[in-house]
Formats: structure tokens, sequence, C-alpha cells
């Protein structure tokens, strides 16, 4: 089993920083693809920023610029920096990976968090 665990999110005013923190433990080989997704109230989850499986990273359009995601693969932790904040960012940040639990191709798995409150005030 693989447990991932978010810190960092809290209340912020709009304009401020904050830095989000993903840390992954439990059965893991390797982790293939790790991203940060959000979901406002009433909304649908989205994509926020992402690795993929090939080594290249993926933005929203409305977090470039602002946002960056970066990972220490020694520690198996993933961050998102996030500079600027808006209002509109305000929602539970959730922490997505595919981790392999072994060295047979077949046991990939997909895993998600329990979610950071970001809120952000205007």
């Amino acid at each position: 089993q693989v447990q991932l665990v978010e810190s960092g999110g809290g209340l912020v005013q709009a304009g401020g920083s904050l830095r989000l923190s993903c840390a992954a433990s439990g059965s893991i080989f390797s982790i293939n693809a790790m991203g940060w997704y959000r979901q406002a109230p009433g909304k649908q989850r989205e994509l926020v920023a992402d690795f993929t499986s090939g080594g290249s990273t993926n933005y929203a359009d409305s977090v470039k610029g602002r946002f960056t995601i970066s990972r220490d693969n020694a520690k198996n932790t993933m961050y998102l920096q996030m500079n600027s904040l808006k209002p509109e960012d305000t929602a539970v940040y959730i922490c997505n990976a595919a981790v392999s639990t072994s060295s047979m191709w077949w046991e990939e798995y997909d895993y998600w968090g329990r979610g950071t409150q970001v809120t952000v005030s205007s």
C-alpha cells in the first residue's frame, strides 16, 4: 500500500504565496508520474500541474507563470510553489501519483491523497 500526504495549505491574502508538499510512503518501487489537482466547491476536479512518466511537466493555463511544480526523488516528495495567488485559486489541492510497487510492469497503481485546503482571500 502507498500513502500520499499533503501539507502546506492555509489561508493567504490575494497576491501571497504558499508551498504545498506531497510525501509518498509505503511499498514504492518507483513513482512514474505525479501531479497536483484541485477541486473547488461545486466544481469538477482539475489538473493544476504534473510530471508525466516521460519526464515533462504540464501546467493548467490558469496557473502558468505563477505556480511551479518540483520533486525530490530521494524523498519521494513533490512540491507546488504557488505565487501571486488569486481568490479563484481557492480549492482543496490533491496529490496524485502513479506508483509501481514492484519491478513487474503490471504492478502500477494510481493513488490519491486526501488533500489540503488552500483559501485565498480578496
